[in-house]
């Protein structure tokens, strides 16, 4: 089994990456999980779910029995064994779609249980051979400070041309080695024109390109209709479906 967390700068299109990526590796025979633990919870759409599972963090009694609550004690290893069948969906190519839910804000009180949870689930979470867990991470850098990619395989960091997205892409390879995370890749989206300086860029932090999205009208259009990329097809699929070719997944 493969572990794939996706990251990136906000609005770089990661969900998109995650759902066409998450279809593609199951027309291929993967049984695949996809995790949404971004806070917008938009992967169920780009998967082509039209009834997406609860939220786990609207579960809170589930929570506090299991990683401990605010006035109980915190539980570092909750039992997990049970989720994926009990609070996942299945969607279009047998695609398995987990929702985390929200990051309470405000002085609500902390994720510190649901982010237990999760990172129980990348550890303990058992498909069957072939099979690949895909994490739709939110945006920035703020989750990996909660350490719930710890323990996943490779990381695939979504950038756009620009800067800042640059820049955000090698601040989380920075904060991603502190967790012993050691394989990173970045798919550049919405690409056009001469690349080299942002491939250069990606390179001397330690990123290595695996490919790289056309801008593709296609996806606007998936969006406005909230289908599934893959159901509209378009350069920018195809594009992705080189792109899983190159992922370090080995077929038992």
């Amino acid at each position: 089994m493969i572990k794939i967390a996706i990251s990136g700068k906000g609005g770089v299109g990661k969900t998109t990456v995650s759902g066409t990526l998450a279809r593609l590796l199951a027309r291929e025979d993967y049984d695949v999980l996809a995790i949404d633990a971004d806070p917008s919870m938009n992967l169920a759409s780009a998967l082509g779910i039209k009834n997406p599972p609860r939220p786990l963090t609207e579960f809170k009694e589930l929570i506090d029995e299991r990683a401990g609550g605010p006035s109980g004690m915190f539980k570092l290893n909750p039992k997990v064994d049970d989720i994926v069948e009990r609070f996942g969906v299945t969607g279009p190519d047998n695609v398995k779609l987990l929702v985390l839910g929200t990051v309470e804000r405000g002085g609500s009180g902390c994720m510190c249980p649901a982010s237990s949870f999760l990172k129980a689930l990348l550890r303990h979470v058992i498909l069957k051979m072939n099979s690949v867990v895909i994490l739709d991470m939110e945006a920035g850098i703020e989750h990996l400070g909660r350490g719930t990619t710890k323990g996943i395989d490779i990381m695939l960091i979504v950038v756009e041309p620009g800067a800042r997205s640059v820049e955000t892409a090698g601040r989380i390879v920075e904060l991603a080695r502190q967790i012993d995370i050691r394989n990173f890749g970045a798919i550049i989206n919405k690409a056009g024109g001469n690349l080299q300086e942002i491939e250069d860029k990606l390179n001397g932090y330690g990123i290595p390109v695996i490919g790289t999205i056309p801008y593709d009208t296609a996806l606007i259009r998936a969006d406005m209709e909230s289908a599934a990329p893959i159901d509209k097809g378009g350069a920018a699929v195809e594009a992705m479906k080189d792109i899983w070719e190159k992922l370090p997944i080995k077929r038992e």
